[in-house]
Order: structure tokens, then sequence, then C-alpha cells
């Protein structure tokens, strides 16, 4: 494992500290961090009580600084694209298809195979909740959100409960006891906590064995120039490697060993703010799966040709994501000229991905080259010109923190090994970034979207349905219905929304 974390550059330490290091020791690494330029991390050192001495050793040994001002000066400064102009296209037909004008008979078939593959037990679904509900004026991680349904079930608790449904629904076809292990990756401010919420909670049904809680990487905080910031005398500041850091968790955690010895083989990666998702979907993994490829990618259609999302297409003959910024007005207003008013350019990415094992296993051959972005931030630092060290709480941003995106892989794979299905907005895609009251993206969106999609499923099973509220929805378990199914029962009953349907 250490020698995995070398090659992957992952560093971060973790663990109780031991003593303080020895001086041979000690020396050693003061060189290390004097030789690429970084000595003043050691500032406060010879004055630091002995236990956080350890701690900051610990976590400077954990960290390359040559490694760090080197990823620091591709970020800032990245190569420049090689000459010629840059030819965007749409995926190749062959690469995609569409829930919303597939047949019937074809969304059947992958439905039935993705659930073949689940009642095998060769499907695995990994969550990245590594975010706080900061936004959202919740100091929790945000999957323990309540968004306010009747229910007052969290963002965990709905995803749980479609895990614990998909494998019911895979069991009785496959006559087994079906398991989808449940990878939930944190980061380090809500690795505790949500170990804490999920316990308490008694894993929400699901067996514990078959939920793992693992971490993803840091990397420093560095200034405007270049300097490896202090959080305070004796830690440095840290922050999340981005959800591209799923990467070199997946290794470094075990969580890919894990996913070899239960014999998965396929897996649906997903953001814990889309109270919507289709958990381990059978559409998708089947959909996937027919396919043979790497990677799969789910995608709604673009509302309009101005809104601001990440567009999955082909760029120079490679599958990548291309920001919203980075399009001309004119290829944002394209049309399909096989399509009359609509757009050519409309795949807008919801970081909702399916993998096959195989691809994951490859990560020590290739993570360490994905690139680093840089988000400007303003990072609370101690002055290390000042005997003091006071924590300076800068009013501008001051700094940067080095991210990865999960989606900067797709270009390293031949466009045959990458495909992508677009899904209903209304039925899959809900996510929450913002807090009440802003009126998009904020609980009550999140809220409306899934009373109103229950109140659509059971209209569809003939259930008579009357409100004062002409937008009153209804809430229906996971536990009662994954995708809409297995609502006959309420053919002809009278519903007053709102209301909540639970199996009890």
């Amino acid at each position: 494992m250490d020698a995995i974390k070398k090659a992957l550059n992952i560093g971060g330490g973790s663990g109780a500290p031991a003593a303080e290091p020895s001086a041979e020791r000690l020396q050693e690494l003061k060189d290390k961090y004097a030789k690429a330029g970084q000595e003043q991390v050691f500032t406060f050192y010879d004055a630091l009580p002995t236990e956080q001495k350890a701690q900051l050793f610990e976590q400077l040994s954990g960290f390359d600084p040559a490694r760090i001002n080197e990823i620091t000066d591709k970020a800032l400064n990245p190569p420049k694209a090689e000459g010629g102009e840059t030819v965007l296209e749409p995926l190749p037909e062959s690469a995609t298809a569409s829930i919303l004008d597939s047949q019937k008979s074809d969304i059947d078939a992958w439905y039935d195979a993705g659930l073949g593959l689940i009642g095998q037990n060769k499907v695995g679904v990994v969550l990245m909740a590594g975010g706080q509900g900061t936004r959202l004026g919740s100091s929790a991680p945000k999957g323990c959100f309540d968004i306010g349904l009747p229910s007052r079930k969290s963002l965990f608790q709905i995803q749980a409960e479609r895990i614990r449904k998909v494998q019911e629904l895979a069991g009785l076809k496959s006559g087994r006891k079906v398991v989808v292990p449940w990878y939930v990756m944190t980061s380090g401010p809500t690795r505790a906590p949500t170990e804490q919420y999920f316990a308490e909670n008694k894993y929400f049904g699901l067996d514990r064995d078959n939920v793992v809680i693992f971490e993803q990487g840091v990397l420093p905080c560095v200034s405007n120039e270049g300097k490896i910031l202090l959080e305070s005398k004796g830690r440095v500041a840290v922050a999340p490697d981005g959800n591209g850091g799923i990467y070199q968790a997946l290794v470094v955690s075990g969580v890919l060993d894990d996913m070899k010895r239960r014999g998965v083989e396929h897996i649906h990666a997903y953001c814990v703010d889309n109270c919507l998702v289709k958990v381990a979907d059978p559409v998708f993994i089947g959909f996937a799966a027919a396919k043979k490829v790497d990677i799969a990618t789910k995608v709604v259609r673009k509302r309009n040709a101005t809104e601001s999302v990440g567009l999955i297409l082909q760029k120079n003959g490679r599958p990548d994501v291309v920001e919203y910024s980075e399009i001309d007005r004119a290829t944002a207003e394209a049309q399909d000229p096989k399509q009359a008013g609509v757009l050519k350019f409309r795949a807008a990415n919801i970081v909702n991905h399916y993998y096959s094992f195989g691809f994951l296993e490859s990560i020590p051959r290739w993570a360490h080259r994905l690139p680093h972005h840089v988000a400007r931030k303003k990072i609370p630092y101690a002055d290390t010109s000042s005997a003091s060290g006071e924590t300076v709480k800068p009013d501008k941003p001051n700094g940067i923190k080095l991210e990865q995106f999960v989606f900067d892989v797709f270009p390293m794979l031949e466009p045959e090994r990458f495909a992508c299905m677009e899904v209903r907005r209304e039925d899959e895609f809900s996510p929450l970034k913002n807090a009440a009251g802003t009126g998009e993206d904020d609980p009550d969106t999140s809220r409306r979207d899934i009373m109103a999609q229950g109140k659509r499923w059971v209209e569809a099973a003939g259930a008579q349905v009357t409100s004062e509220d002409p937008d009153a929805g209804i809430e229906v378990s996971p536990l009662i219905s994954y995708g809409g199914e297995g609502l006959d029962k309420f053919q002809g009953k009278p519903i007053v929304a709102p209301a909540v349907l639970e199996l009890e």
C-alpha cells in the first residue's frame, strides 16, 4: 500500500502521532522542504509542545513539497493547447442513447440486464459525500440534510432506501440474497459525523458490513506566491482534493480491494446532493454493460442555450466536459440538424457516472497524470512574518486550493470506450446547492421535485389525487417504489395531496 501511495503522490498522513521525531529525521525533512523553497512551514516548530511537534512532523511527512510545487505550477500555468482549431462535436450516435426517445423495448432490455447484474452481486455504488451543508446553513455533512419532506428523511436515508429497494427487486428476480455495497466517500471534516449519523440511524436498514465509509485525500493550501500556508503554528492548512480525488481514494482506502473481493464488476458513482438520483439504476447499468465501455455518464437535456452547465461532448476526437464559459454563443445556440428546435450541444453534465471495475483497477497507471485546477479562496493562515504567529483572516482571496475534477479522466479514453445516456431532468436530477428561499437548487425545489415525481407515479398507476393546492405533491417512499413500479394497489383509490406513502 505504501508503494501505491508513493506512486500516486498521495499524502496527508493520519493516525495517532508518536513521540517527537529524532533530530536526524527532523533535519532530513527540513532539508526536503528547504530544497523545495517551502521551509516556512517549520517557522514555529521549535517552540511547539512535543505533541504538536509530532503532529506537524507527521502531517509534513505525508506530503512531497517538490510535487506540491510541480502541481501548483502546472495548475497556475497550464500547458497551452497545441496549435490548431479546437473541434467540438456531439458524441457519436453509436455512443449515446436517450430515455426521451428510445424504444420501450430497448429500455426494458437494459433494465432486465442491469437488474440481472445486480442480482449476481456484481454491482457496487460509490457516493461522493465530502461536502458540508455550509451554504444551506448547516455544519453537518450535506447528506444529513432534511429537505422538508413530510417523512423528514435526509438525503442519506432516501438513497439508502433506494439501495434497499433495488436489492429487493433484484433478489425477487434472481432468487438469492442480493447485496449492493455502498462506498461513501467523505472528506476530513465530514467523516466522523457521517460515521456517527449512519450508526445512530442503524445504517437505514442496510447491513453495516456493506456500507464502507472512507475518506478522500487532502492537499496543502498555497499562497498566491506559491508558498504552503500554515493554518496555525503547528498545522498546515489543507483542503480536500476535489471530486477527482475519488480515484486515488478508491485505491488508498482499500475500496478497490473490497470490490475485487466481492466480485463487483460494475460501479455507479454519483454526488450526494441530487435528491432524485436513481442509485444503482438497472437501466443505466444495463446500458453501459451492453456498450462494454469503461465509463458511461448520465446527462440531462440543457434547458436553453444560456444555461450555465458543463457539456459532455467530443473535443478533438475525445470525450470531454467543456464548461459553458468556454463555448462561444454561436456554438451554444447551434441547432441539431436532425431535430428542429433542439440544441446540437445539449448534454448537460450531472456528475452521475458508470465505471467498469477493470478500468478502475488501472488507476495507479494514470491518476498522477490528472491535472489540478485552481480555486482562489480566502484562506485563514498563521502569519510566519510575526513571532506571535497570529491567525490572519483575509478579506479577499489570498491563496489557492488545488482540486481535481472527476471528469478529467474522460479524454484519456478512446471514443469507443465511453458512452452517454440522456435522462429526464424531472425524474433524475434536482441538486441541492443553495439555502432555502433562493428559488433554484434549494431545499424547496428538492422537496417539490420529489413530491411532483411521486404524484406523477401514483396518477400513472390510476390513483385519484385531489387537493386544494394544485401544486401539492405526494412523497412515495423508495421502499414502496424504486422508479414508479409496484403502485397498482393504489389504482382507483383516492389520495388527498400533500401525502406521504410509506410501507406502514
